[in-house]
């Protein structure tokens, strides 16, 4: 096994290469200066100007695919950065009393491996800052003196069969694949590659499998399937399905924005033109008050609109004026609006224009600065039936979240199902989407603009200023 890695290591090393040959290519390609003279700027990033990478982690027993698996995917990633690492790299080294004895030491164990260091790495990586991946000497059961520097990608690949089952990496990931492989075709693969390309006989490598590796693969391996986002059935022939949708999958995500990759539970609704310009006039200082609240009412008007598209629906068939069958979908019903006084409540006749008679709530909360004083809630009126209701909270800008945490602790305090609960906002600071996103992924937070973030006045920039004095106050 040990003798396997070592040489799939080699393999993986020329693979990380080439990869970042490629991205160095298109890195120079894309900094070239005016004059056609290329740039050597400092801290260039072949990531094109992200904030993150994208950071997949591809687990599954021994001999189950996942290196093709990955090939295959940074083959379909070839307009992209891509980075693959292993997690046999982070192998730690043995003590003397593991070497005296190391025909008995289990590498297949979680314990073998540096999981603090595998974790640092990705960290940073994901951050867009270089690392250096130690190398592992499989025949002392040391790590070399020599290192490998990896650069920062659009794409992180990390393979190994522990990745899914480490909690520390695994909330690193923003993809999350399994590769599931039958028990008796990964053993047969196993005696196959060894017996064929590492010179031993079969007797040694079925001994090697049931002392240690089909006993960690049952305790830990195994289980961590259920982590997973997509599990891969790999068996004699490629799932050139599963892998197309995979790669797509990743491309509709480089796509977005960082955040959107981050929190599934996060829209940002789709940039064009009349969006931009209507943004561009309730941000301008210089824009009177009649064309502000105008341009905001229509903005905010699409933000509710895209929320009440993520309200669950019932199939509703009806019978048109020419006497045919047409099957739609029926509103869902039991909804009510709260908006976070005051600016919430500038979203209110959006709501009102979109969904007729609605019950509409309230919620203040008291702020010093951005600090939430002791006696924070000042007023709530809220429906009686609140926490049989789908809820529309609305505030127009989310800069902090403190605010709109508080309001939804009021809402879970009702009753309200977290599920039940839709955060609608004009501007979003990233500051605000960490605290919603994150404190209640169940929430949908949706916004049309995502902002730089926060100053020391807990202002969003670039922002609109005091939105509740602008739309309100002469």
């Amino acid at each position: 096994m040990i003798a396997e890695r070592q040489a799939s290591q080699e393999i993986k090393s020329l693979q990380i290469k080439t990869q970042l040959t490629n991205c160095h290519l298109t890195t120079s390609r894309l900094s070239e200066d005016v004059d056609g003279q290329s740039s050597s700027r400092a801290g260039a990033r072949s990531t094109r100007g992200r904030n993150q990478s994208f950071l997949i982690g591809v687990a599954g027993g021994t001999a189950s695919g996942k290196t093709t698996v990955c090939d295959s995917i940074m083959q379909r990633l070839h307009d992209q950065c891509v980075v693959m690492l292993a997690q046999d790299s982070f192998y730690r080294g043995l003590t003397k009393e593991e070497l005296k004895d190391v025909g008995s030491y289990n590498f297949d164990h979680p314990d073998a491996f540096d999981r603090k260091l595998l974790r640092n790495c990705l960290l940073d990586l994901r951050r867009q800052q270089p690392v250096d991946i130690p190398l592992y000497d499989f025949a002392r059961h040391q790590r070399s003196n020599a290192k490998r520097k990896v650069e920062p990608a659009d794409v992180i690949i990390v393979e190994g069969i522990m990745v899914l089952h480490m909690p520390e990496v695994r909330e690193l990931l923003n993809m999350k694949v399994y590769v599931d492989t039958d028990d008796d075709v990964r053993l047969a693969r196993r005696i196959q590659r060894d017996v064929a390309l590492r010179g031993r006989d079969v007797a040694g490598v079925i001994e090697q499998y049931t002392r240690f590796v089909k006993p960690s693969f049952d305790q830990y391996v195994g289980p961590s399937r259920k982590h997973a986002d997509v599990i891969i059935p790999w068996a004699r022939e490629e799932n050139t399905v599963a892998i197309d949708l995979i790669t797509e999958h990743i491309r509709m995500k480089l796509q977005q924005p960082d955040l959107k990759r981050i929190y599934h539970n996060l829209e940002v609704l789709p940039s064009n033109y009349q969006i931009r310009g209507m943004h561009t006039l309730v941000r301008d200082v210089e824009t009177c008050k009649a064309d502000f609240v105008f341009y905001s009412d229509r903005l905010l008007r699409l933000v509710v609109e895209a929320g009440l598209g993520h309200l669950p629906f019932t199939e509703k068939t009806v019978t048109t004026p020419t006497g045919q069958q047409y099957v739609g979908v029926d509103f869902a019903k039991r909804l009510c609006g709260v908006s976070i006084i005051r600016s919430g409540e500038s979203m209110e006749n959006a709501l009102r224009a979109c969904c007729k008679g609605i019950k509409i709530g309230k919620i203040l909360v008291h702020r010093v600065g951005d600090n939430l004083v002791e006696q924070e809630l000042i007023y709530e009126k809220l429906p009686a039936d609140i926490k049989d209701r789908h809820c529309l909270l609305m505030d127009p800008i989310l800069a902090t979240g403190n605010s709109a945490a508080r309001a939804i602790q009021v809402l879970l305090g009702k009753g309200v199902e977290e599920g039940k609960i839709l955060f609608l906002s004009l501007i979003a600071a990233p500051e605000g989407i960490h605290k919603i996103c994150s404190t209640y992924p169940r929430v949908k937070v949706i916004t049309s603009e995502i902002d730089d973030g926060i100053n020391r006045e807990y202002q969003v920039v670039p922002g609109v200023g005091e939105f509740g004095d602008r739309y309100f106050c002469d």
